[in-house]
């Protein structure tokens, strides 16, 4: 029998606060699935009108899926939070897109009716599970040189993409991070950030129980001074430092998504609808560069430009990352469309979880744009690709 697609529409999104990976950092002592059971439970205690049995799909992201982040984390963390043994879940890793592609996968499923509503998130305990944990790459990525050894590198990664655009130099992504740092301290100030944040116990051997409340990566003051003299350690004299990069985080994020006619029936407020999505591969070696081209083909296929888009969240894994996307569409460093409230580099990179913090910030900026009508959520992942997703406002007033 033949379908129609049907709009979808992002409803809610939550997160915990984030923490620094290690002994040191908020969750040392905290399960992985602990988190994004927490996440899972405030979105459905958020939104009283959707009875448990109404979620039809949990799809929960994790990089490295062993441990407290195995299991079939999206079935497990179901249980675990509470929902009806009748609601399925899955796993799902596409690195740092991770959360990005459990809401485009589990979205395309409302889209084409198999699902009415859907759970889609991501986590990362990078304390406890490094990236490359366990991983054994094939010996033939570098005996057939079909990658330079850089590519399995994040960071050297980056050092490559300084290399392609020479003219992003090393005070450039510093005066970017300092950007960010400072746009992330306002936006806290304001209160801008702490509705998406859900209070999350931690725990420690030492120091018993305690509850997080907001995210600990922040450096609030960073200047450019600061920053000068950090070392750069993936290449002598190079240009990516701890100050204009993310740091090793842990965190959980997970929305609320459903097909727009049955958001309306069970009474919940359609803030953002998912008009299409885009990925794209380009060389591991230069992976940052990866939201370019799947920008650029989601752009070309709906007929908009940039000029269209009135508002960006970019994931900030690497400052020179931002700046090749800025200087490939002609975009200032300061663009005042592209993370008002600041990113990666100040509130941390829990890899497979940021896709969702994201359009969390996204649907709270069209909360308060209603002149806004269009909006991306794009970030680059490892192993060279790039990922791409347009929203419009539910809450946009224009009239065409």
């Amino acid at each position: 029998m033949p379908r129609t697609a049907r709009d979808v529409v992002f409803v809610d999104g939550v997160r915990t606060p984030f923490g620094k990976a290690g002994p040191k950092g908020l969750y040392a002592e905290t399960r992985a699935d602990d988190m994004v059971v927490r996440a899972i439970r405030e979105l459905l205690r958020r939104n009283p009108s959707l009875p448990p049995d109404r979620v039809d799909e949990v799809a929960i992201a994790a990089t490295t899926q062993t441990g407290d982040q195995g299991l079939t984390i999206g079935r497990s963390a179901a249980v675990l939070a509470g929902l009806p043994k009748s609601v399925p879940g899955y796993a799902i890793d596409r690195m740092c897109a991770g959360a990005m592609t459990a809401v485009t996968t589990s979205g395309s499923g409302i889209a084409f009716g198999a699902y009415d509503v859907a759970i889609a998130g991501g986590v990362e305990h990078m304390g406890r599970h490094p990236m490359g944990e366990g991983v054994d790459p094939n010996p033939r990525f570098l005996a057939e040189k079909l990658v330079d050894p850089s590519a399995l590198v994040m960071g050297s990664t980056a050092e490559n993409l300084h290399d392609r655009f020479p003219g992003i130099t090393r005070e450039r992504a510093d005066a970017y991070a300092v950007r960010s740092q400072r746009k992330v301290a306002e936006a806290y100030a304001a209160g801008k950030i702490q509705p998406d944040l859900v209070p999350t116990a931690i725990r420690s051997q030492d120091k018993g129980w305690g509850l997080a409340t907001r995210d600990e990566p922040p450096r609030p003051g960073t200047t450019m001074d600061d920053l000068a003299g950090l070392k750069t350690p993936f290449r002598a004299h190079g240009n990516v430092t701890a100050g204009n990069a993310a740091g090793l985080n842990d965190g959980a994020t997970a929305c609320l998504i459903a097909a727009e006619d049955v958001a309306a029936e069970l009474g919940l407020t359609a803030r953002m609808r998912l008009v299409d999505f885009a990925f794209a591969g380009v060389e591991p070696e230069v992976m940052g560069v990866g939201p370019v081209p799947a920008t650029e083909k989601l752009l070309a296929r709906n007929a908009l430009t940039m000029d269209d888009i009135g508002l960006i969240e970019i994931n900030e894994a690497f400052a020179v990352q931002v700046l090749a996307f800025l200087e490939h569409f002609k975009l200032a460093d300061d663009d005042a469309r592209v993370n008002p409230w600041g990113g990666a580099i100040a509130l941390g990179h829990p890899l497979a979880s940021s896709g969702v913090r994201l359009m969390n910030q996204l649907a709270r900026h069209f909360g308060e744009r209603t002149d806004v009508r269009y909006g991306l959520t794009t970030m680059c992942v490892g192993m060279g690709m790039g990922g791409t997703v347009l929203w419009e406002n539910a809450a946009w007033e224009g009239t065409k």
